[in-house]
């Protein structure tokens, strides 16, 4: 493992050391995927004997969603949860109080989701420090990430947790880099843009290719893609979720530097302890997990307004609504019936293809 750390921190000397400019953009995206590599090095845990993955951290995953609260030591990520959910999760104003996973769930219009106290991350937790690599496996399970910042420490600490997070292969409020990448059996290495390129060429994309024994591939970019974005779709592992900063301890700080912060994006100002606009948080956080709640309607009864299905905003066909409540339901899918705004009119007859929208009434019909 020391090993593979040296390597990590002589490549992350050597890109410090590198000006970046036209010349040195092909060593650059090298240095990048060799770094990648051994990044997954570390990610993968080796087979050989050694302990466990770590007791509380195979957390079983229930409910419709799950939010990740990560964050430093001692920044109110515990509180935070206990407030919200009514779970105890162990409270003490020194650090490293949590040292396992703890789960909350929390039911909020009609969803439940679950909640995740992860323990504080140590600087250098994506190259193995701490109980960095179990914390951070977990937050790659989770839909949406909440980062717990502390009002009065400085913003730096934002900045440390991204790296971290990014280090491990989690990209905050990013969406997948739009270009497409097809390994081949001949032909060499084919660059197509449909866009200017300021960041990619041929020479840096062979070097990168060439970097994961890729000799014979096609790649198509449709947006101004860098060397970051065609290693991470060659590695295929990234996760894409959206990310919100919960800035906690608000009633420590003055009104100007308040003001500020509401200025910037994914910010959502709390004060945990005095429970200051948790509301405000829950309301963030649905918005963020893009979930559509769906009612159902049996024949001849009023909907069941209490306990919606809840569908992810990607995947949200009638039948998927059908897996959702039942696997063997789509064998016996005759058609549906759909009230609300995805309907044309009152009632609509549609199929298992039609796109269900939020609140919307379906009433399943079954062959006979």
């Amino acid at each position: 493992m020391s090993t593979v750390m040296q390597k990590i921190k002589d490549i992350e000397d050597e890109m410090a050391r590198t000006q970046k400019n036209k010349a040195t953009a092909h060593h650059l995206g090298l240095l990048k995927a060799k770094l990648a590599k051994l990044r997954r090095e570390l990610l993968e845990p080796s087979t050989k004997g050694g302990g466990g993955a770590g007791e509380g951290f195979d957390v079983t995953k229930s409910g419709d969603a799950r939010v990740g609260l990560v964050g430093f030591p001692s920044v109110g990520k515990s509180t935070l949860l206990n407030k919200l959910t009514g779970t105890f999760s162990e409270v003490a104003s020194y650090e490293f109080t949590t040292l396992t996973c703890i789960p909350g769930v929390i039911t909020y219009r009609g969803a439940k989701i679950q909640l995740l106290d992860l323990p504080g991350i140590i600087e250098g937790a994506k190259d193995g420090k701490g109980r960095g690599r179990q914390v951070i496996s977990t937050a790659r399970t989770c839909n949406c990430i909440l980062i717990v910042l502390d009002a009065i420490k400085p913003i730096t600490h934002k900045r440390l947790i991204e790296k971290e997070l990014e280090g491990f292969g989690i990209r905050l409020n990013k969406e997948p880099p739009n270009l497409t990448f097809r390994k081949k059996e001949k032909g060499g290495i084919n660059f197509t843009s449909t866009v200017p390129n300021t960041h990619l060429d041929l020479d840096t994309v062979k070097a990168i290719c060439s970097e994961y024994k890729i000799h014979n591939a096609d790649l198509t970019l449709r947006n101004d893609a860098t060397a970051d974005d065609l290693i991470d779709v060659i590695e295929g592992s990234r996760v894409y979720m959206p990310c919100i900063y919960a800035v906690n301890k608000i009633d420590q700080i003055t009104l100007e530097e308040l003001e500020i912060l509401d200025r910037l994006p994914h910010y959502c100002p709390v004060s945990a302890h005095l429970e200051w606009n948790l509301d405000g948080l829950l309301d963030m956080v649905w918005e963020y997990l893009c979930l559509t709640r769906i009612y159902t309607k049996p024949k001849g009864m009023n909907p069941d307004y209490e306990d919606p299905v809840i569908l992810s905003s990607k995947r949200r066909t009638v039948g998927d609504f059908c897996t959702r409540i039942h696997k063997d339901m789509l064998k016996q899918f005759k058609y549906a019936l759909v009230w609300g705004s995805s309907a044309k009119h009152k009632p609509q007859r549609v199929g298992k293809e039609h796109e269900l929208e939020d609140e919307d009434v379906v009433q399943i019909i079954k062959k006979v």
